[in-house]
């Protein structure tokens, strides 16, 4: 009776489990749908409140009147410069930093240092305006590098990696030793092999993060030529009026496609392109992300 009791509640846990999985998935997924198929609908039914999750009245004049907006072209360029160095950059850095504060005590004395060193950042910062102080004054200011540098190690990816480090085997490190490695042999070739699914992880977040930051590049850019994706689609959703008016005055070209999209048609067709990078990205990643981030959180 124990056994029938208990595999009848087991069942009802997984069917609870699984509606409520669903419900979240689609509350998800519908939006996205949404927003898809308002860039795929005609002006007029956008306008009348038809679109649901199939477009109405087919159209792609909102992908056409995008792909010919120069600045929109430019903005994506400039996501794609400030995001491959500094993905790159972040990885080594916390690489860098996460490998000696893995160590222990006895085989880096000033592991503890560091570390409160590290952590202080999290809880503390010097605010926006000093922030901007210092990217002003070291003269970094409206050029790609104030998009990459103040946040070129990211504390909390440091600690997942760190954790991981120290949760290998030391007779890993012990054997390469014996042969004769140094600590920068071990790193290439013994322990970042190892870390593929936390290393994983922590280029999906540097991604996104570089990816879809906006902010930086409003505060430190000094002109919207200079705008990243993300910058740039701000703008264009908090002045659509004025997008409008000067993408109309740009050539006849343009001009023809404002007649045929509205502010809706065209934000919905924006923010999905900007949207493909990351869902292009993230299927390759995904089968690490729970590994790497659950075994970089808590030290085995």
């Amino acid at each position: 009776m124990t056994k029938m009791q208990s595999s009848w509640s087991r069942k009802l846990f997984l069917v609870i489990n699984y509606i409520i999985l669903t419900l979240l998935a689609l509350i998800c997924i519908l939006p996205f749908l949404n927003l898809l198929a308002i860039s795929f609908s005609a002006k007029d039914a956008v306008i009348a409140n038809k679109v649901t999750f199939w477009p109405v009245g087919f159209s792609m004049n909102s992908y056409k009147f995008i792909l010919n907006n120069n600045q929109f072209i430019k903005s994506l360029f400039i996501s794609i410069e400030r995001t491959i160095p500094g993905v790159i950059l972040n990885t080594v850095l916390v690489v860098l930093t996460a490998y000696p504060l893995s160590k222990s005590v006895k085989e880096f004395r000033a592991r503890n240092f560091f570390s409160w060193f590290f952590v202080v950042t999290i809880l503390f910062n010097g605010g926006l305006i000093p922030t901007y102080l210092v990217v002003k004054y070291t003269g970094l200011l409206n050029s790609i590098l104030a998009l990459i540098l103040p946040g070129a190690v990211n504390v909390f990816n440091m600690l997942v990696v760190m954790n991981y480090m120290r949760s290998l085997p030391k007779e890993l490190e012990e054997a390469a030793y014996i042969d004769g490695a140094g600590h920068a042999q071990v790193l290439l070739k013994v322990i970042l092999p190892v870390c593929k699914p936390t290393l994983a992880t922590v280029i999906l977040f540097a991604f996104v993060n570089h990816w879809n930051s906006w902010f930086d590049g409003m505060i430190y850019m000094n002109t919207v030529d200079k705008y990243p994706l993300q910058s740039y689609l701000q703008t264009v959703i908090i002045n659509t009026e004025s997008f409008f008016r000067n993408a109309s005055n740009t050539s006849s070209e343009i001009a023809n496609y404002v007649r045929l999209v509205n502010a809706r048609t065209t934000s919905a067709a924006q923010l999905f392109l900007a949207m493909i990078p990351i869902l292009c990205i993230y299927p390759f990643l995904q089968k690490y992300f729970t590994t790497g981030l659950v075994m970089g959180s808590v030290k085995g």
